[in-house]
C-alpha cells in the first residue's frame, strides 16, 4: 500500500478520514479503560468468518452492558462499505464499542463505535518454521468470556518477554492454564490427542475452528490443562486472527517435545490455511 493512500475509519453514522478520526477524552474508553473490541480479517476482499466475528462482538457488548447501536447485519452492512472504501483486499478490521462520553468520567453513556481497517502482517514460512519461544506469568483476566480494551497486564509484561528471549507471555493461575494475551493455547499429548484450555479463556474464532478442523482427524479434548501437562507435551501451538497456527517450541526455557514444530501442529495449519482459502471462493 503507497504511503498517500487515504484509508477511512468509522464513528458514530460518519465515514471519516482516519486521520480525522477522533474521540473526546471524556470517552470511557479513556477515563477508566471500558470497552470492548473484536477484530477479523479480510482476505481477498472477503469479509473472513465475519459472522462468528459479530457475534462475538454482541456477546462481549452484552457482557459489559454495553448496546450496540445496529443489529448484526446493519453492523456487516457497513463494513462491506469500509473495506470497499478502503481497497484494501488484504488487511485487518478492528471494531472497538466504548463506554461512551462519561458526565463523571465512571458512569456509562452512549456507546461509540469506532471501525477501522489497517494493513496486516501474518506470521512468516520462516517463522512457522523455527517455532516461537513463551515464557508464563500468574495472571486470569477479569471478565475472560468478554474481549475488552483492557490488555493491561499483556503490555506491562513486553519488556519482561523480550528481556528473556521470547515472543509471547502464557498466563495461568495456580499452575492451570488459561490463554495468552491475545492468542489460544493448545498442546497435543503424546498419544496426538488435541488439548485446549476449557475455563477463563476467550472464545477464539481461530480457535473455534482448529477444534473442528482437528476433530476429524485426531481426538480433541476441551479440558483443564496444568504446566505439568506442558511439560510431557509432545507439541504445543498458538492460534489467533493474525498469527493463524504458531508452533511453540519453547517454555521458560524449557523445550516443548523435541523443541521443534510438530507434524499435528504443521498438519493443522496446512487445513487451516486451506479452510480459509474457501472461503475466498
Amino acid at each position: 500500500m503507497s504511503s498517500n493512500h487515504r484509508l477511512y475509519a468509522y464513528l458514530n453514522d460518519e465515514f471519516l478520514p482516519l486521520e480525522s478520526t477522533y474521540l473526546h477524552v471524556s470517552d470511557l474508553s479513556i477515563q477508566r479503560g471500558y470497552g470492548i473490541f473484536d477484530f477479523f480479517k479480510v482476505q481477498g476482499g472477503h469479509l473472513m468468518f465475519v459472522d462468528d466475528y459479530l457475534n462475538r462482538f454482541f456477546s462481549s457488548a452484552l457482557l459489559m452492558g454495553l448496546p450496540v447501536p445496529y443489529s448484526e447485519q446493519e453492523l456487516k452492512d457497513i463494513l462491506v462499505r469500509l473495506v470497499q472504501m478502503n481497497g484494501i483486499p488484504d488487511a485487518g478490521v478492528k471494531m472497538i464499542l466504548t463506554g461512551g462520553y462519561s458526565e463523571n468520567g465512571y458512569d456509562p453513556a452512549a456507546p461509540n463505535l469506532i471501525l477501522l481497517q489497517q494493513p496486516l502482517t501474518l506470521p512468516s514460512e520462516a517463522q512457522v518454521a523455527t517455532g516461537i519461544k513463551i515464557i508464563t506469568h500468574e495472571y486470569v483476566r477479569e471478565l475472560a468470556a468478554a474481549k475488552t480494551i483492557n490488555y493491561l497486564v499483556g503490555i506491562k509484561l513486553i519488556q519482561q518477554v523480550k528481556a528473556k528471549g521470547a515472543h509471547d507471555v502464557l498466563y495461568h493461575h495456580n499452575g492451570l492454564v488459561t490463554e495468552f494475551p491475545r492468542s489460544n493455547f493448545f498442546l497435543v499429548r503424546q498419544d496426538d490427542t488435541v488439548v485446549t484450555p476449557a475455563r477463563e479463556v476467550l472464545k477464539g474464532i481461530t480457535r473455534k475452528n482448529v477444534l473442528e478442523l482437528a476433530a476429524k482427524k485426531y481426538q480433541v479434548v476441551e479440558a483443564d490443562v496444568t504446566l505439568e501437562d506442558i511439560a510431557t507435551a509432545k507439541e504445543a501451538f498458538m492460534t489467533s486472527t493474525t498469527k493463524r497456527i504458531l508452533p511453540i517450541i519453547e517454555i521458560d526455557g524449557k523445550p516443548v517435545g523435541k523443541g521443534a514444530p510438530g507434524a499435528v501442529t504443521l498438519d493443522l495449519l496446512q487445513d487451516l490455511v486451506e479452510l480459509e482459502n474457501r472461503q475466498v471462493v
